[in-house]
């Protein structure tokens, strides 16, 4: 089930305690930026959780509206990775 906000933005939120990756190395770019539009398979991040990378999808089909994990840094279970505006 996709949750929407009150300004309609459906919120990206991180599953479990983890750390947050924008980009799938640290010479490549990032897999979305501010403004793109994405599919509900779109990759938008790697969680890495004990070692293990997982990749996390968009989940709905939109444009990203504003990005507010930091690449590299810890976050907890519920926190909003992302807003997507859906279609």
């Amino acid at each position: 089930m996709i949750t929407v906000n009150a300004d309609g933005l459906v919120p990206l939120e991180a599953s479990v305690n983890s750390v947050f990756y924008r980009r799938p190395s640290p010479g490549e770019p990032p897999y979305v930026e501010e403004g793109d539009q994405v599919n509900e398979d779109t990759v938008v991040c790697l969680m890495e959780i004990m070692k293990c990378f997982r990749s996390v999808s968009a989940g709905v089909k939109g444009k990203v509206e504003k990005i507010f994990a930091e690449s590299g840094k810890l976050v907890k279970k519920g926190d909003v990775l992302m807003l997507i505006r859906p279609e």
